[in-house]
């Protein structure tokens, strides 16, 4: 049986293995003097994370398998996404800021403003894996529950990518606004999908007895909402494209709902 001290002696090595791959892909974010590579394993660290702390428990309760099964699926499905889409791309708009922010020797300094950090945020968002693989209780509705609405973010957030592509790859979409499908109820129905991902995620984790993890959605929900996700990316939007400014007024920005009317059109 896992005893807290040894799960908490486990997350350690988690931390460790995040570490090490945030400090290898940052030596390859200095060769290829892009940083944006980070978006495509940050999926990965939190993976690494758990996967060092699960070898670390040989943890083999009834929710192992399946949980760690799931978030596997989720990680490579997000970072394959992510590769795919910023192929040939230069390096994002995001990364360029921070790297003129931080001149001289950005190269060294974003081992840690950037790549170290995400490792941290990773091992914490990957507590509820560790919570609900080391626990040992029988399955119960909570599992059900949080099976639920982990599946259900995760189509949410593959769906609305998978909508996103179709559009930028027609020519004919050049310049508008994508407000069909999915992104016709959410500007963002892919942060919402990553949001019901680990609140799922946690309500298995509970199930296991394993409310210490709570730290990980709540960091997520505030990363979506404040920091990386809806604020960051909607900062100046408006101003670089007008039309974005008729979306916001109709669409929600983050939990799905009817579209709202307005006087304008999209374009």
């Amino acid at each position: 049986m896992n005893t807290f001290h040894s799960v908490l002696s486990a997350a350690g090595w988690g931390l460790v293995a995040s570490s090490a791959l945030g400090v290898a892909t940052w030596l390859v974010s200095v060769l290829k003097k892009d940083v944006s590579i980070v978006d495509s394993v940050w999926s990965l660290l939190i993976m690494a994370a758990a996967g060092a702390a699960c070898l670390a428990l040989d943890a083999d309760g009834p929710r192992s398998a399946w949980v760690f099964g799931a978030a596997a699926v989720w990680a490579l499905r997000l970072a394959g996404y992510i590769t795919w889409r910023n192929w040939g791309e230069a390096e994002d708009r995001r990364y360029r800021d921070i790297r003129a922010r931080n001149q001289p020797q950005f190269a060294l300094k974003s081992l840690y403003l950037v790549f170290l950090l995400q490792a941290v945020l990773a091992w914490i968002v990957a507590l509820p894996i560790v919570a609900a693989t080391a626990g040992n209780e029988p399955l119960n509705w909570l599992d059900a529950l949080g099976l639920v609405v982990a599946v259900f973010g995760f189509l949410f957030e593959t769906i609305g990518d998978a909508q996103l592509a179709r559009f930028r790859g027609s020519p004919q979409n050049a310049g508008l606004v994508m407000d069909r499908g999915l992104w016709r109820y959410t500007r963002h129905p892919n942060y919402f999908g990553e949001f019901c991902v680990w609140w799922g995620f946690f309500l298995v984790a509970l199930a296991a007895h394993g409310w210490w993890s709570a730290g990980s959605p709540l960091l997520m929900s505030f990363l979506l909402l404040k920091v990386s996700g809806v604020t960051l990316l909607e900062k100046d939007i408006g101003e670089r494209r007008p039309a974005y400014r008729d979306y916001v007024a109709r669409t929600n920005a983050f939990f799905p709902g009817a579209p709202r009317r307005s006087d304008r059109t999209a374009g």
